[in-house]
């Protein structure tokens, strides 16, 4: 009776976990099956196109198409921005996980509390920095607002991974003659690589599919982003939706994600469980 019950529920769990993979699948099995139809077929019912076609692809980067520009600003602002924030975070992580100094919770509070703050209610001084700073209506100034509303969760999650490095191995740093910069980059760095790959990651696709602060700092079409690059792709007239261009843009758009998702997987997972089981 064990036995049957214990194959039941392992039965159960599998169909619920294959239930799950539908549905977070269907999307994109949809979106790509649609951007190889074409014309009348678009709004047709059935799933399957009856003759598949790249021509959706084709139209994105034709010659009178930005698609291609977008896709550049989009993977240069959300590298800049990775980069930018990893670099900053690990400082911050090791001021704030290792070393002690009054107020420093009160410090981590406030620093997690920037990142509660919805991007609208930020959007008009951020436009005056933006100005200020010369960097409206440039790609690369999007840096900025991306790394401002990224950081805080950065630094969170590092401080977090700083915390659980064990205290004799900075010790021993100290003892050979290491200074502080040097403790980061060669005692802890190759420790937190999962950590960095994992909120790394999060940023990226942070960074690569924010649409408000790209929208309303980026007024040239050669400086947008690929989500602001999507919303503005429209047919012969302007009642025209070009469904079929729009779901080839989407898987596009979605395939560096699945790239690095399938390259760092092995880090991703190490640093999502790492600290979960201490011994």
């Amino acid at each position: 009776m064990g036995s049957q019950s214990s194959k039941l529920a392992s039965l159960l769990s599998i169909g619920l976990a294959a239930l799950a993979v539908c549905i977070c699948l269907f999307p994109l099995l949809y979106a790509l099956l649609t951007s190889l139809k074409t014309g009348s077929e678009l709004f047709s019912s059935a799933l399957l196109p009856s003759q598949a076609s790249l021509e959706n692809y084709r139209a994105l980067f034709s010659s009178g198409q930005s698609f291609g520009r977008h896709l550049i600003n989009s993977i240069m602002v959300a590298s800049l921005t990775v980069t930018a924030c990893l670099l900053l975070s690990l400082g911050a992580a090791f001021a704030l996980g290792r070393v002690h100094f009054a107020g420093k919770s009160l410090l981590l509070m406030t620093i997690l509390a920037v990142s509660m703050f919805p991007q609208v209610a930020v959007l008009s001084g951020m436009f005056e920095l933006m100005q200020m700073l010369g960097l409206y209506n440039r790609a690369v100034g999007l840096v900025v607002p991306y790394a401002v509303f990224t950081l805080p969760f950065t630094v969170w999650i590092l401080t977090t991974f700083m915390r659980e490095l064990p205290l004799e191995l900075e010790e021993a740093a100290i003892m050979d003659g290491c200074g502080p910069f040097r403790i980061i980059m060669k005692v802890f760095m190759p420790l937190l690589w999962p950590a960095m790959a994992s909120t790394g990651l999060l940023a990226f696709i942070g960074a690569w599919n924010e649409f408000l602060f790209a929208l309303s700092f980026m007024i040239g079409d050669d400086q947008r982003t690929v989500p602001v690059g999507i919303s503005m792709i429209t047919g012969n007239s302007s009642f025209e939706i070009p469904w079929g261009t729009i779901m080839a843009a989407s898987i596009i758009v979605t395939l560096p994600l699945l790239a690095l998702v399938l390259v760092f997987q092995q880090r991703i997972v190490s640093g999502l469980t790492a600290g979960a089981i201490k011994g």
